[in-house]
This record gives C-alpha cells, structure tokens and sequence, in this order.
C-alpha cells in the first residue's frame, strides 16, 4: 500500500446531497418510510404515533446521536437491519436520481484514492452508485453497517469511527479529505485534523427533519476548509485543500 501520509490525499466522499441530488425525490420517500417506521414502533400497538411525536423523536435522536436510527436502537430496541431495510425500501430508484454530468471525470483528475464514507446502508448506496456509474472509481465503499467500533454502531459523525479508519487505511489525517454536505459531519472530521469541503447546492433544509428552512446565504462556518456549490468545483480548491 502506497504512503499516503507523504503523497497523494485520501479522499471521503459522502453519497446522498453530495454526489447526485437525494433532496429531489429520494430524501422525501426515506423521511416518508421512516414517519411511518417510528410510529409503528412509537404507538400503542393499534395505533400508530402522532406526526408530532415522530418529528419530535427524529429530531431529539438525530440531534443527540447524529442518526435517528441510533436513538432507536438505544430507546427502543430496534433491529438496525430492520430500519435500514424498511426506510431505504425505494420502487423505482432509478427514475429518482439526479445528479451532474462529469463525476467520473472529476474523480479521474483528482489526485488519490476515493472511499465512499454513507450512512446510507449497503444495498441502497450500492444501487445508487451504478446508477451513477462510479462504482469503479471508489477504492472502498463504507456503508453503515460497516461502521462498527468495539461491536457498537458508530456512524457519522463518530470521531471514533473516523479514527478507526484512518489507522485501517494507513494514512495520517492531515492528508484525508472529506467531501460532505452535513455541516456535523464535516465539523467532527476537522476535530480529528482532517481537511473538509462542503458542498451545498442539493441543500434544502437547515434541519434533518425538514422543517427550518435554508438562510438565504450559507456561511462557510471554520471547520470548513473549503466551501463549494458542487463538487465539479473541487479540483480549482486544491491548494486550499492541501
């Protein structure tokens, strides 16, 4: 293996609102299946739970663990696989993906090697990635249920899972680069010394359960090396990058 401590970077390319466009139709059949997911298992047993008592619980988990899924694990004992399944459960995934011409060629001129680092599960990200046709540009695809530490689920943005595998793939953080549209994300990668750039132009929402809207004008915040409507705008931030 390469020393890419000394040479070129190790790029972390998150998936959905990073490299095609989740928020058009693909994020509202997710956030529609998990609604109906968390009432099932938030109701009585005959009924299912409130729309306010779902949103609430999305919003509490996600803002406490960084995965809604985590939070349902802890408080309610649910199988991750089951979630995984029952949320991505997408008909006709292919008809929903948009996203721009030109990645391939934008990975070809990057200079390193390229993980795809989702919390997206294996199946779902798979599928999207050949419908892309990126699949072979990835050295590695990290899905969630790859993203275990000492048996416990540690999805982004676990510094524990980020350090992990840093020392998995040989390379000191300072030469790893992480491609992101989640600002949590991106803010622990910087902690663990990584660099960081932040794409925006698949943003919708300012929150994860899709209620505060976008500010008018996103500032960069300081733990964002580089900030970037799309990630074909990458290769000109390389000095900034480096």
């Amino acid at each position: 293996m390469p020393n890419l401590t000394r040479s070129a970077p190790l790029w972390l390319f998150d998936l959905d609102n990073t490299l095609h466009n989740a928020s058009h139709a693909i994020f509202p059949t997710i956030t529609a299946n998990m609604n109906v997911y968390i009432a099932r298992v938030l109701g009585d047993g005959v009924t299912p739970a409130s729309a306010d008592v779902v949103n609430a619980a999305r919003l509490a988990y996600w803002t406490r663990y960084g995965a809604t899924l985590l939070g349902m694990i802890k408080h309610h004992q649910v199988s991750a696989a089951d979630f995984l399944h029952e949320t991505h459960n997408i008909e006709r995934l292919e008809g929903m993906i948009r996203y721009e011409r030109g990645l391939a060629r934008l990975l070809r001129r990057l200079p390193g090697r390229k993980i795809l680092l989702t919390n997206a599960p294996t199946r779902y990200s798979t599928d999207v990635m050949r419908h892309l046709g990126l699949r072979r540009h990835f050295s590695h695809h990290i899905a969630i249920e790859n993203m275990h530490v000492h048996g416990q689920l540690r999805p982004k943005p676990s510094k524990l899972m980020l350090r992990r595998l840093l020392r998995k793939h040989g390379v000191a953080a300072q030469r790893c680069i992480l491609v992101e549209d989640t600002l949590a994300n991106l803010r622990t990668a910087k902690q663990v010394g990584m660099r960081t750039a932040w794409v925006t132009q698949y943003l919708r929402m300012a929150d994860p359960i899709g209620v505060a809207p976008l500010p008018k004008k996103l500032k960069r915040p300081a733990y964002v090396d580089v900030k970037v409507k799309s990630v074909l705008q990458l290769p000109r931030c390389m000095n900034r990058l480096r």
